[in-house]
């Protein structure tokens, strides 16, 4: 079995927790912002510090990185931001696994992205395996209760975040494997830590700079939910790496669709954790989302 595939799984594993963290701090303390800086804050000095520590003990050093390598960082970087607080937001509209699942359109989304940034396309199978992620899409798109045509509810505040979200989610996941490919040939573990470590701390200070000039109380509100912050940094930091390392392995689309189990984590953690009903419709959305994530998977 390739290693990108278990790397993956516990990517997916390490988000739906973080993402369960992140929902919890929304709703009790924090703004969308506010508990998306949480994720950056509490986990690059830890990603910087393990980077340093292996460079220490290693005896190697930093390689160039030029400024095609910044590009890639602070274009994946920001568009993380703004997904991040868009899923954040989400939460507060709709249901966990729904929100989730929303986000997860990134999975059809990246292929497309990947194909114009990168060049790396899918076949044909991924194309029908797009086809069938959108009927999913527009079968969530209705909220619970709401009349009139189908397309009217595209443009319900939930569906524009959720769909947003996937937009900015895949330009990140292929800034990410752009970046990375850009360290030439050191082994991919480093590539990952190198490429992480720039992205978190451009990230932690973006977000500082924000809320230090337009609500400096979240900033405090941030350091009084420490506790709870911390396991977000924790549970980020081994995502991202398992994403970064995944990324730097494997197409991004590729990485992303078998990420889609992470449809299986959220439905599970919105049913057990916090006691959220799901609807047949929904359901039936996330099974035939689930469907297009197979058949993508089959097209590898």
């Amino acid at each position: 079995m390739s290693i990108w595939i278990p790397v993956t799984l516990a990517a997916a594993a390490f988000q739906t927790v973080r993402f369960m963290l992140q929902k919890s701090l929304s709703t009790v303390k924090l703004s969308a912002a506010g508990a998306t800086f949480a994720r950056f804050a509490y986990s690059a000095p830890l990603v910087v510090a393990g980077l340093l520590l292996y460079l220490l003990i290693s005896g190697r050093s930093l390689p160039k990185l030029d400024l095609t390598f910044w590009s890639f960082v602070v274009v994946g970087g920001t568009a993380q931001i703004l997904a991040t607080i868009c899923v954040v937001a989400l939460f507060k509209q709709r249901n966990f696994a729904v929100g989730i699942t929303f986000k997860k359109t990134e999975v059809i989304q990246t292929a497309l992205v990947g194909l114009i940034i990168l060049g790396e396309g899918v076949s044909l199978w991924g194309f029908v395996a797009i086809l069938i992620g959108l009927m999913a899409v527009l079968l969530l798109s209705k909220t619970p209760g709401g009349d009139g045509k189908w397309w009217a509810h595209l443009t319900n505040r939930a569906s524009l975040l959720g769909l947003g979200s996937g937009v900015l989610f895949a330009f990140s996941a292929v800034s990410y494997r752009g970046a990375s490919l850009q360290l030439g040939d050191l082994e991919p573990a480093f590539r990952a830590g190198i490429t992480l470590a720039a992205v978190t701390s451009f990230q932690m200070i973006a977000m500082a700079s924000w809320l230090a000039w337009r609500d400096r109380a979240e900033l405090r509100a941030v350091w009084e939910t420490r506790n709870t912050g911390l396991f977000v940094g924790l549970t980020s930091m081994g995502g991202s790496f398992c994403w970064f390392l995944a990324f730097t392995l494997q197409n991004a689309a590729y990485v992303k669709a078998l990420g889609q189990i992470e449809l299986i984590f959220s439905l599970m953690a919105s049913v057990l954790f916090f006691r959220e009903k799901i609807t047949g419709r929904e359901i039936a959305g996330i099974a035939l989302l689930g469907v297009s994530i197979l058949a993508l998977v089959m097209a590898i």
